[in-house]
């Protein structure tokens, strides 16, 4: 069982770090095939970070619902197209299997075994008994002698299909003769079933036969095998009766002509929510799984649907699903650690969760190693730093507790840096405005909220100055606008903070009845003063999450119907 611990979609610099630090406090305490992982890209402060403390970058995991490769049996049992049917029905019985794939040499699937074209060839129809049709085989004398685990004496075993015409000599010779000969006239290649009977033996010999078997397990006398050789007839012996040797003689046809080559089958990455629902419409019970070359893979059966996902989620820094990767809901949720506002989660079986108002998920997981009594290694710790430091400002957000000042001073020392120099660091690396498009500004770390029925979004980006908003503020705009429409939300909003001055601007697209909201002077509504619409300046406004999501909640309670 794989356990993914993940932050929320467009994951910031606390998202990922608090991952890497609750997947590593996983293993220390014993768990198994723990992974920490992204739902969106990094960015370059967020690279400086963890190339700073030899981190490797967790693995981009956008989507987690289930596939089919995560209940399908990939260990497949399946035979070749020149397989004997009799050999395969053996192998169905023996294992038990509900279908069986055919492969071609490229081990490409050709369709699964058809058991109704199988059973009507074994027990034909009393009319085709009567017309000699259930005489008749397409099959290889190698074949035939393969299934019936006979031996050749003389003669050639062709390995090409033929079809072949099965006569038992079990007549007295006056009777046999003229029948043998009749089937020969009409151009049948005959083989000839027969037992200790060396008159019969001879005169299928004389009458060129295209085969003798002789059943029984019997001697073959020198003479018959001679005149075998002389008259280039194939001699086989077989250990079985008569009765049992042409029974197994009619399984040596191949399983390409007894293959369904209409069948359903699936990709190993289609989700199985999809497949499910495919497979609902269909009588079939089992479906390949092929790769994108027609190549077998795996199996799946109607029963693997309801096998458990062996996969397991830890979430960090959220704990809506709104937020969370696609699939999430799909998946078991073990943990949950965060810092935010309740986003009204539900789940089937309890689960841990940690929920700290404090500046960062990286302060909570920095706890959660001194509640196990484990230190934290020194890149970890880094790491954690990088997200508290990120996600506090450096301890100058009013989200910043008494809790995030002591922790940071801890993973300072456990990193072995100063947490201030190493702050000045962080912050200095890359502007959000220039190394990104204003579409990806917009989007990269942003988060979805619903309230009283509506949608919305508000990314944020953090600079050290706003030297490169004026030039970049169109293109911003216009980027919150395209999405607005393109998600059909209420609106979409960016706050553009100033770390160094303490204060943001706020741009906004949408309904122009929210608009309306912002713009009315509001005697609590955040410190700044309204430039023009759809910006405004925030002095001392820095939190999305404790600042500005309140205000913004606050006026859609006063938007107008």
């Amino acid at each position: 069982m794989q356990t993914i611990v993940i932050g929320h979609r467009n994951p910031d610099m606390d998202s990922i770090c608090s991952a890497i630090g609750c997947a590593e406090l996983k293993r220390l305490t014993g768990w198994q095939d723990v992974i920490p992982a992204r739902c969106g890209p990094t960015n370059p402060r967020i690279d400086f970070a963890l190339q700073r403390f030899g981190v490797e970058t967790p693995a981009l995991l956008t989507d987690l619902s289930p596939r089919v490769q995560d209940v399908m049996q990939p260990n497949v049992v399946s035979v070749h197209v020149n397989t004997p049917i009799y050999e395969a029905v053996q192998l169905i019985d023996r294992r038990r299997l509900r279908g069986l794939p055919v492969v071609d040499d490229r081990l490409r699937c050709t369709g699964l075994l058809n058991s109704f074209k199988i059973m009507h060839h074994l027990i034909p129809p009393h009319e085709e008994a009567e017309s000699g049709a259930a005489r008749t085989v397409t099959a290889s004398l190698a074949d035939i002698a393969r299934t019936v685990h006979g031996r050749p004496i003389c003669g050639e075993l062709s390995t090409a299909e033929e079809e072949l015409f099965l006569l038992v000599g079990a007549m007295r010779q006056d009777s046999f003769g003229p029948r043998l000969k009749s089937y020969r006239d009409t151009g049948r290649k005959v083989v000839v079933f027969v037992g200790d009977r060396p008159h019969i033996q001879q005169l299928a010999i004389e009458l060129r036969a295209h085969a003798v078997v002789v059943t029984g397990g019997h001697a073959i006398e020198p003479e018959v095998e001679i005149a075998a050789r002389a008259a280039g007839v194939t001699l086989i012996t077989s250990p079985s009766d008569t009765a049992t040797t042409v029974l197994m003689s009619r399984g040596a046809v191949r399983a390409g002509r007894m293959v369904e080559t209409d069948f359903l089958s699936f990709r190993k990455d289609m989700r199985l929510a999809e497949a499910r629902q495919r497979a609902a419409d269909t009588s079939a019970f089992v479906f390949p799984v092929v790769d994108d070359h027609g190549k077998l893979c795996g199996i799946l059966s109607k029963s693997d649907f309801i096998k458990s996902i062996p996969r397991q989620l830890i979430l960090v820094d959220h704990n809506e699903l709104d937020q969370a990767v696609r699939g999430a809901d799909q998946v078991p949720i073990l943990e949950i650690y965060d810092h935010h506002r309740l986003g009204g989660f539900t789940s089937a079986t309890p689960v841990l969760f940690w929920n700290n108002p404090v500046g960062s998920t990286s302060t909570i997981v920095a706890l959660c190693f001194a509640q196990a009594g484990i230190a934290v290694p020194r890149k970890i710790a880094g790491v954690l730093l990088s997200g508290l430091i990120s996600d506090t400002l450096n301890l100058t957000s009013p989200t910043t507790t008494p809790t995030d000042r002591k922790i940071r001073d801890e993973l300072a020392n456990a990193a072995e840096v100063d947490a201030d120099a190493y702050a000045r660091e962080l912050f200095s690396v890359g502007s959000p405005l220039l190394t990104l498009t204003a579409e990806e500004a917009v989007t990269a770390d942003s988060k979805p909220y619903t309230e009283n029925g509506f949608r919305f979004v508000v990314a944020q980006v953090e600079e050290l100055t706003f030297a490169h908003f004026a030039e970049k503020r169109d293109a911003l705009l216009a980027a919150l606008d395209a999405r607005q429409k393109r998600e059909a939300l209420l609106f979409a909003a960016l706050l553009v903070t100033d770390i160094t001055t303490q204060s943001s601007l706020l741009l906004v697209r949408g309904d122009d009845r929210f608009l309306s909201t912002i713009a009315s002077p509001v005697a609590h509504a955040p410190a700044g003063t309204a430039q023009s619409t759809p910006l405004w300046q925030l002095d001392g406004v820095v939190s999305r999450k404790k600042q500005l999501l309140p205000y913004l909640i606050e006026c859609l309670g006063r938007m107008v119907p």
